[in-house]
């Protein structure tokens, strides 16, 4: 899934092409996305301008000049796909918009698991969620206070979005690695020394993210500290790194480092 330094990439990238322009067509192309973003809702963004693109956690959130705002969520595996009306349909398309400029925004998505959904004027998408990792409200004493009665392992928790908002599988994982906390630490127990730790990790891994996605055609990004190297030598110490399986899904870490 994408996570906070991906979503704020495309987030980037569709600012470029779309703020303050006007959408003239609106289309949705998967039955899975009508769902979210149903034909009435379709129909009272054509004709708005787009005067913001910003992003809160995983989502991106499209401010219109009638107050209205589109909130996107990428979920797995969606992405932008920007060019020009008349240009080949993208392989994947959900959701074509068209711009009064002349560019074509699509949302790309070949699981089909994308959310779009529109709130008008005086409503706003839910919330919910702990504070962005690189604001100043992100501080030690908070993420302390977040994780203080959680009996969990502290990398379900990295997860759990109301705790800090946009972490996800990768950057947890590489955000322990480098606070050198395992992954099965119970998040609760940690010193406040290993939380300072833990939320300086998270900043640098962040602030320091490959450029683009996190996915290559091998599936794994040059850059990666122990995502995706189960059996490679850690970077630091040498032992290879460790796989485990928490709430369903793959942590990597090095068993030397992160005891």
């Amino acid at each position: 899934m994408p996570e906070l330094p991906e979503v704020e990439e495309a987030a980037t990238r569709l600012r470029a092409v779309a703020l303050r322009e006007l959408i003239t067509m609106v289309q949705v192309r998967h039955p899975a996305l009508a769902r979210s973003f149903p034909p009435q809702a379709q129909a009272a963004v054509v004709g708005e301008t787009i005067v913001a693109v910003t992003r809160r956690g995983k989502s991106q959130r499209v401010g219109l000049a009638d107050g209205g705002t589109l909130e996107v969520h990428f979920r797995l595996a969606g992405d932008w796909a920007l060019g020009r009306r008349g240009d080949p349909e993208p392989p994947h398309e959900r959701l074509r918009i068209d711009l009064a400029g002349g560019a074509r925004v699509s949302l790309v998505d070949p699981r089909a698991l994308s959310v779009v959904r529109y709130f008008p004027s005086g409503t706003l998408p839910p919330s919910g969620l702990g504070p962005e990792p690189l604001e100043a409200e992100f501080t030690v004493p908070a993420l302390q206070e977040a994780l203080r009665t959680r009996r969990v392992a502290v990398k379900l928790a990295l997860l759990d979005q109301r705790v800090v908002a946009g972490v996800g599988n990768i950057y947890a994982a590489e955000a322990l690695w480098e606070a050198r906390i395992h992954p099965g630490a119970v998040a609760g127990r940690l010193t406040r020394a290993r939380v300072a730790r833990l939320h300086d990790a998270i900043r640098t891994v962040l602030q320091t993210a490959p450029a683009g996605r996190y996915h290559a055609p091998d599936g794994v990004r040059e850059g990666w500290r122990v995502y995706g190297r189960a059996g490679a030598p850690c970077g630091r110490c040498g032992a290879a790194i460790g796989r485990m399986v928490q709430g369903g899904r793959s942590s990597y870490y090095c068993p030397t480092c992160q005891r």
